[in-house]
């Protein structure tokens, strides 16, 4: 690690796994102190300090060994990403009948607009924890299917159905606050619509 940060000025850190987020990223931030590495940039999940469990609780340990950093350091939540949703709505969208949680309230992005909200903080001084990213509309799971379906020519019916640990979640705790720790949430531009349409030319 300490050879990969050497000479380095800024570190745009995008790893990140089920488990283990803190561990890797405190061995990043050891090497950035050490190599004196000027700014570290993050990027975490919106929604990371209300859903306390698995993957969520993984990235929330991360963030505070960033925000405990000697590196300047910006930090970046955003939504769910447009091609986890997919691969999640394909997954369901071959049943029969097609079973979702009921409520589920998202708001995804496109990997591509929070890359260049990235590439953006990267060149620019470190910001410590700047607004939250979303996606351009507020919508459901439910919906998202709804919309995969009738893109791929699909009648299939959208069953939802309660499932149990969802009480925080369909309560909003995967959505932007607004306003944030940092202020009002940006939203990008990419629909989900645009993102289908983009799939579909290229299948």
């Amino acid at each position: 690690m300490a050879a990969a940060v050497a000479g380095v000025d800024t570190v745009v850190h995008c790893a990140s796994a089920p488990k283990g987020d803190a561990d890797t990223t405190r061995t990043l931030v050891r090497a950035a102190e050490r190599e004196g590495v000027k700014h570290l940039v993050f990027i975490s999940v919106v929604g990371v300090d209300r859903v306390s469990f698995g993957y969520f609780k993984n990235k929330l340990a991360a963030e505070e060994v960033v925000r405990s950093s000697s590196v300047p350091w910006t930090m970046l939540r955003a939504t769910q990403f447009y091609d986890m949703i997919y691969d999640g709505a394909r997954r369901l969208a071959v049943l029969p009948v097609v079973p979702v949680p009921r409520g589920f309230p998202v708001e995804p992005v496109d990997a591509a607009d929070v890359a260049a909200r990235l590439a953006e903080l990267a060149v620019s001084p470190a910001a410590g924890r700047v607004p939250d990213l979303t996606g351009p509309h507020r919508t459901s799971f439910a919906e998202i299917v709804r919309e995969l379906l009738r893109a791929n020519g699909r009648r299939r019916p959208v069953v939802p159905i309660w499932m149990p640990g969802l009480a925080r979640i369909n309560a909003g705790a995967l959505l932007a606050p607004d306003p944030g720790e940092a202020g009002p949430p940006q939203r990008a531009t990419r629909s989900w619509e645009d993102f289908l349409g983009a799939r579909s030319a290229h299948s």
